[in-house]
């Protein structure tokens, strides 16, 4: 019989019931307390008429409501659907409509738009962050697999969003798998859930890991304020932080005007993002603890390698394959090449999900045979540590010339004065495209696009060096920190 999430995690929730398990707002809750939670809004799922194969869309942050009605909903056969609450609402509603949800539940941070989403005919309904809620009128919805345990919508950095569903088996298979390969976790160990939950990686590494292994973790509703992340951080303690590079940057630059460290602390898991140089060494030298870098995305339950433990760290790479999936580098005519070849990354396993909810076109376009289409390139060394060099979607032809977007990024990011840079590729007549890149300085620092271009030219071959520079105030971020390149071509 396939084992699902709410029979893993509640069966652990019933052994040991006193025992402390999740820390909210500087309280710890027991896991005793925590099952009476899942219990009552169970029972409020039922009182509703929730039936199933329906699915429930939760527009929340990080906190016990939201966890507890995610098991409460696979309790009842349903599908959780996370909403990123801070998008724009006609995005909202498209995902609620597509999905086809009973209702949605949401927090007084939605309490304009939650009326709004009910007048487009989608139940929405607020609640209390750490107490079950009163029984709602949903809507009837199509029955569906109740075997998909979450549907999740990424766009990653480019083109419109995606459904995503991921099972029972794709969840369990990941978290199996990443607890084996990183071997890092133990009964004493104190996780921080501080990654939005709307995305595949805070909700699979920040909730679901600890969640399934009974280990003890701190909800965070957000990593802002800085200063109280830091306090619950020191408070708990914790000893090992899921995050991106932009929540690494904060811990940096808090530890840096002199807020300590809990020496509880073993690592940082980082992911959602590429890690640059930079910041790998800052991390090195001002937190002293060891960051294991890992690669994923949502469709692959958003992690398909990470260095495989503490002492076996290869800098520049991005670890190893999980025992859970297998992967493939190929050229653009479908060779598999050799170790070290730079080709397209094609990944399958039990934790790669068949398909795109409801899009059979895309579908089509990227599982192919079993096999998924990661759309990056990419390379696997001799000691099978993976590499990423940039995404399909981050390739520019230049005069028939390919230029990677990442590493022009890297030669623009050695400037001392640079402290972000994102490139993209400009249609041209003659030479197809042309380099474009923004540049965010370094606060203080006011480069010019001269002296850039000269740095450039001593690092990369001529038509690699970019034709255009442009200098922003900020850049355009997703949910957890990655930069938005569409919208800095719109803008």
């Amino acid at each position: 019989m396939t084992q699902r999430l709410e029979q893993l995690i509640c069966g652990k929730l019933k052994n040991l019931p006193t025992e402390p398990y999740l820390c909210w707002q500087k309280t710890w809750w027991s896991r005793g307390a925590f099952l009476e939670l899942i219990e009552e809004c169970e029972a409020m799922l039922r009182s509703s008429r929730f039936k199933k194969g329906q699915r429930l869309a939760l527009l929340l942050p990080n906190s016990p409501v939201f966890f507890a009605l995610s098991i409460a909903v696979w309790k009842m056969g349903g599908t959780v659907v996370p909403i990123d609450y801070r998008g724009g609402y006609v995005t909202i509603i498209k995902q609620l409509q597509h999905a086809d949800v009973f209702a949605a539940v949401a927090w007084r941070g939605c309490s304009d738009t939650a009326p709004l989403i009910s007048e487009d005919g989608i139940p929405c309904f607020i609640t209390e962050l750490d107490k079950a809620m009163e029984p709602m009128d949903g809507r009837p919805s199509t029955k569906e697999s109740e075997d998909t345990a979450v549907i999740f919508y990424t766009s990653g950095t480019t083109g419109e969003p995606k459904a995503v569903p991921l099972s029972h088996d794709n969840l369990i298979g990941c978290i199996d798998a990443c607890v084996a390969h990183i071997s890092t976790m133990d009964e004493d160990d104190v996780v921080l859930n501080a990654l939005p939950n709307f995305n595949a990686f805070g909700f699979i590494c920040g909730s679901l890991m600890p969640l399934v292994t009974a280990t003890p973790h701190v909800a965070l509703p957000s990593f802002l304020p800085v200063e109280s992340a830091m306090d619950a951080i020191k408070s708990a303690p914790v000893t090992i932080i899921p995050a991106v590079p932009t929540i690494i940057s904060f811990i940096i630059g808090a530890v840096a005007r002199g807020v300590r460290l809990p020496s509880s602390l073993k690592c940082i898991i980082s992911g959602g993002d590429k890690l640059s140089d930079e910041l790998r060494e800052r991390c090195k030298k001002t937190l002293g603890v060891p960051i294991l870098e890992g690669y994923g995305l949502t469709e692959a339950s958003s992690v398909v390698s990470i260095a495989p433990g503490i002492d076996k760290i290869k800098e520049g790479t991005l670890g190893t394959l999980l025992p859970c999936v297998e992967a493939e580098i190929r050229s653009d005519g479908g060779e598999v090449l050799p170790a070290g070849g730079e080709g397209r990354l094609w990944v399958r396993g039990s934790s790669v999900t068949s398909c795109y909810y409801r899009n059979p076109e895309l579908t089509a376009q990227r599982f192919v045979d079993g096999w998924f289409d990661t759309c990056d390139i990419a390379s696997i060394d001799d000691e099978g540590y993976l590499s990423l060099v940039a995404r399909t979607t981050d390739v520019i032809f230049v005069g028939g010339f390919k230029v990677y977007a990442g590493e022009v990024e890297r030669a623009l990011l050695e400037h001392p004065a640079v402290a972000e840079a994102a490139v993209i590729g400009v249609p041209r007549s003659i030479s197809g495209e042309i380099v474009k890149a923004f540049i965010l300085p370094k606060k203080g620092e006011k480069p010019t696009a001269k002296e850039l271009l000269d740095s450039c030219r001593e690092k990369l071959s001529y038509y690699k060096v970019p034709r255009i520079i442009e200098f922003v105030d900020k850049m355009p971020r997703s949910g957890i920190g990655e930069i938005i390149k569409r919208k800095l071509e719109r803008d």
